[in-house]
């Protein structure tokens, strides 16, 4: 099987691998979020008192790496906003209270589109990096330099999350329908599926529809398998060269659900809801939800709860374990990029302290980047900044195996976001 060197192997806890993707019910009142996207935030293209429908445009990318945001509902704009993102700083939102008719407004249906009409629809529909990176697609999907294969990213190597495999079981079809559209944008006649191998059932109803040029390839279950420049790695076995993208390897890189997306905008549906794994001990119906963005993450936690009672719940997590943010509040709303939201009690996480550094180095033996975490968090925290750049902090892909493999429980991660955060704004590469 496929895969990179290095890397670890965290509990799975796919608890919700086989609970078929099903509608949330929809809030009162929903929070659309102008800056979903890396990226400038899009402009604001209503006002108050407006009346909006599912895929009404709300705000329009203010700049070329920027995205369109359109209506999750039909109802009426009450405000514009700020509110707290699950990132921890504050943006606009669109309030819309929601009259639950689901009227709709889409785009007109695109047959047999042209690679420029291709770029020009995923721009319009607002796609982005549904992986959890959310940079605008009509973006990547514009490279300025050769390209000769697309790698789709079905690794979903988090511990809890499956959204993904529940859409690549539920809607194969249109997957590969999207990785043709997104073939046809990059003028590519070869593209490469990666799914990991603890996902055989959706690999299989994928391999199953192939049509010529896509092909599916096992990788195995590892951490972080879909990680960018280690599915590259794995799938071609091309390096891409440190500070470069992909395009500098030949390679476009894009998450399955992107692909989806993307055969739902040809059709002429704007992304303005997902595919999401809600999980975690703290939450009765846990399982995996076509969300709207928009909605926030305490209606989620009401809706889900259950029974369990709401002391239990020690921690929320927007995303995986591994890389996820966890949450002061639940005022934040979901957006394009909220694959997964994890309520867990106090036993599912790691509450031991921090112990000193016994220089057992399993975090350079466990690092996918080659990288020295030990000493980054030795120099940060000495605030010597200097030779930074001598051991590559700007390489790091931010996996979080080094935190998780250390013995001592160290917050290595935490220690390289700041380091790499100081030598950016220093200057040092």
């Amino acid at each position: 099987m496929k895969t990179f060197r290095h890397g670890t192997h965290p509990a799975h806890n796919k608890f919700t691998e086989n609970v078929p993707l099903k509608e949330f019910k929809a809030p009162h009142k929903l929070y659309v979020s102008l800056s979903q996207h890396i990226g400038a935030p899009a402009s604001p293209v209503v006002a108050v008192g407006d009346y909006v429908k599912a895929g009404t445009l709300l705000g329009k990318a203010a700049s070329f790496v920027s995205a369109n945001v359109h209506s999750p509902v039909s109802g009426t704009v009450t405000a514009i906003v700020s509110i707290p993102t699950a990132l921890g700083s504050e943006a606009p939102h669109i309030e819309i209270e929601n009259d639950f008719k689901d009227e709709k407004e889409f785009l007109p249906k695109l047959d047999n589109p042209s690679k420029e009409k291709v770029v020009e629809r995923i721009k319009e529909a607002g796609i982005v990096g549904m992986g959890g990176a959310t940079f605008p697609a009509h973006v990547k999907y514009s490279p300025n330099k050769p390209v000769d294969i697309l790698l789709i990213n079905a690794a979903e190597c988090e511990p809890y999350i499956t959204c993904d495999h529940r859409l690549m079981l539920e809607h194969p079809e249109e997957i590969l329908r999207g990785v043709g559209f997104l073939m046809t944008a990059l003028g590519v006649d070869r593209a490469v599926i990666g799914v990991e191998e603890n996902k055989r059932d959706a690999a299989q109803a994928l391999s199953e529809k192939c049509p010529q040029g896509i092909s599916v390839e096992i990788l195995k279950t590892k951490y972080p398998q879909g990680a960018e420049k280690q599915l590259i790695y794995a799938l071609t076995k091309r390096k891409v060269p440190s500070g470069g993208l992909p395009m500098d390897a030949g390679v476009v890189v894009s998450n399955v659900h992107t692909a989806f997306a993307v055969a739902r905008a040809m059709d002429g549906e704007p992304l303005y809801r997902r595919a999401m794994t809600v999980s975690g001990d703290g939450v009765e119906y846990a399982g995996n939800y076509w969300m709207p963005v928009g909605v926030t993450f305490q209606y989620i936690y009401d809706e889900c709860r259950g029974s369990v009672a709401e002391e239990v719940t020690k921690k929320v997590i927007n995303g995986g374990p591994m890389m996820g943010v966890a949450q002061p509040s639940l005022k934040p709303a979901t957006v394009k990029g909220t694959s997964s939201l994890l309520f867990l009690s106090e036993k599912a996480i790691n509450t031991a302290k921090a112990t000193q550094c016994i220089n057992c180095a399993r975090c350079v033996a466990g690092c996918p980047m080659n990288l020295l975490p030990y000493r980054i968090e030795q120099l940060a925290l000495a605030k010597d900044f200097a030779d930074m750049g001598k051991l590559h902090v700007s390489s790091c892909i931010e996996c979080g195996v080094c935190t998780f493999v250390c013995p001592a429980k160290r917050p290595l991660m935490q220690a390289i976001r700041l380091a790499k955060k100081t030598a950016k704004d220093r200057g040092i590469s």
